[in-house]
């Protein structure tokens, strides 16, 4: 059986795909997301991680940055993360820090919002895909992890560009940048500035990958429960 990993875009996807990986691009679409890896996980798989990039909430995370999750907030509720293969994925990536990732349907795309959500709930970083790969991994007994590289730092406000930028598919919306772009032009400098340090975390992303191995750093999960009390 293969792993079964949840993300974000379909560029992440492709740097993670391979035989024994399937994976799935959420695209900002959480019921989307859920139904996906619901009917993959149904199928087979032995074992989910979260893997892809996310923003920092932490101020000490920079883009590049990795965090290997202990555990994924969903609200009020934390799904810890399999022991085993959350000490396999901070071994195989040098540098990583292992913290709290919160899970949220909507981007956290300001500032101000970041440092509120860091100190309400100790969170080290911010993505959409963790809990709901959280929740089906609960639900279908499957042994569960999460990995994430910094794209965004904590002190950063993404511009507005910048936010519209994902198609529910996990594809990239020019025309929407270009469209935000035009009603706003003086975004430009923050804009140039978020695509270069996103380019960092996707170059960070893919030695990550190459250091992971083509399985992950899962374990022989087999279809095993996991204790999420």
């Amino acid at each position: 059986m293969r792993v079964l990993a949840a993300t974000g875009l379909r560029r992440e996807a492709r740097l993670l795909a391979g035989p024994e990986v399937q994976v799935v691009a959420g695209g900002g679409d959480a019921a989307g997301l859920e139904a996906a890896l619901d009917r993959l996980a149904g199928e087979g798989a032995c074992g989910l991680i979260s893997i892809g990039i996310a923003g920092a909430l932490a101020p000490d995370l920079r883009p590049g940055d990795w965090l290997v999750a202990t555990a994924v907030l969903d609200g009020e509720e934390s799904f810890p993360t399999d022991p085993a293969w959350t000490a396999r994925l901070a071994a195989r990536l040098p540098g990583a820090t292992s913290g709290l990732l919160l899970g949220s349907d909507g981007m956290v795309a300001e500032a101000a919002e970041k440092a509120a959500l860091h100190r309400r709930t100790g969170a080290a970083a911010v993505d959409m895909e963790s809990h709901i790969a959280a929740r089906v991994a609960r639900r279908h007994g499957l042994a569960f992890a999460a990995a994430r590289v910094v794209s965004d730092a904590a002190h950063r406000s993404l511009p507005p560009a910048a936010r519209v930028g994902m198609r529910p598919d996990g594809r990239m919306d020019l025309p929407a940048v270009l469209r935000a772009l035009g009603a706003e032009p003086g975004q430009l400098p923050a804009l140039i500035r978020t695509a270069i340090e996103a380019e960092r975390a996707f170059r960070a992303l893919f030695r990550g990958h190459r250091l992971l191995g083509g399985r992950l750093a899962a374990p022989d999960l087999g279809h095993l429960p996991l204790d999420m009390a």
